[in-house]
């Protein structure tokens, strides 16, 4: 198999990008190793906020061993049920998460609930927490993108732009392919090549920007819950385009509508009417006082 990553339009050549390293006779995934960095620095930013906020950093070390848990077991359940083709004939290959297939929303869901549930046996404020604990999260979004760089998947479809990035056909997931992809190929030193958004890095700077303008607000925010409110906001928004372009979408049944788009979509309606609820809840908490 041909190991190159290539961006011809900004003269970038990866000449070898493995998918693992070895030690001794055990391989492990470069996939599991960002995903692990990633959950590392969520935490490290998260009890950083705590502290400027003068929270408890503990309870967030406490809270992460639950919630990462409990988020890949979600990420992971939601793929595979909306994926079930690709497991059905082989069940045991559901517990094969180095190879990839992890879905944001399922672990954002299953994290969330993870938080209410914390909440409530500590007798903490849920919002606060969820404003804490989310720029962890999206820090942990920044870094695990890149997993799916080394896994060659979760990438758009054919383009010529500045972005643009070639990856060995022989490396691609036959499921990920499409019709686009397969007609316009380039052969490059005798390897064949599909040409494609880098989906992963759009996720990846969008999700960067959007901690920066959340780390901001912080300070500024008028009720607890509103930061994390906004980190559904800014992501939804940001995840519905970028899913558009993206060939490995998880459909729902039937209809065959993006599942991730259909759920970016409601997370920025609900996030925004929450948002304007809870300002006007403030303001007449003020003209009552």
């Amino acid at each position: 198999m041909n190991y190159n990553i290539n961006f011809p339009n900004l003269h970038i050549y990866l000449d070898h990008v493995g998918k693992n390293i070895m030690i001794g006779d055990f391989s492990i995934a470069y996939y599991g190793i960002i995903i692990a960095l990633g959950m590392l620095a969520g935490i490290c930013i998260a009890t950083w906020m705590a502290k400027k906020t003068g929270q408890n950093p503990d309870t967030y070390f406490d809270l992460a061993i639950i919630a990462i848990i409990c988020a890949i077991i979600g990420a992971r359940v939601y793929y595979v049920v909306f994926r079930w083709d690709l497991y059905k004939d082989d069940l045991l290959s559901i517990f094969k998460i180095r190879e990839g297939g992890l879905a944001i929303y399922g672990g954002v869901i299953a994290a969330v609930i993870t938080v209410f549930v914390f909440s409530k046996v500590k007798k903490l404020s849920f919002g606060l927490l969820c404003d804490t604990a989310c720029l962890g999260l999206i820090l942990g979004q920044v870094i695990g993108r890149w997993g799916n760089f080394f896994n060659r998947e979760a990438f758009g479809g054919y383009t010529d732009g500045l972005f643009a990035m070639q990856i060995p056909l022989s490396a691609v997931r036959t499921g990920d392919m499409t019709e686009e992809l397969l007609a316009n190929t380039v052969v490059v030193s005798g390897v064949e090549y599909i040409q494609v958004h880098p989906t992963f890095l759009y996720e990846s700077v969008w999700n960067l920007c959007l901690l920066f303008l959340l780390i901001a607000y912080t300070k500024h925010k008028t009720f607890d819950g509103e930061v994390f409110l906004l980190y559904l906001l800014g992501y939804g928004i940001g995840r519905f385009w970028i899913e558009s372009l993206r060939t490995d979408q998880l459909l729902l049944p039937v209809i065959g509508y993006p599942v991730s788009m259909a759920v970016a979509f409601a997370c920025v309606v609900v996030a925004a009417v929450c948002i304007v609820v809870g300002h006007v809840r403030v303001r007449r908490g003020k003209k009552e006082a």
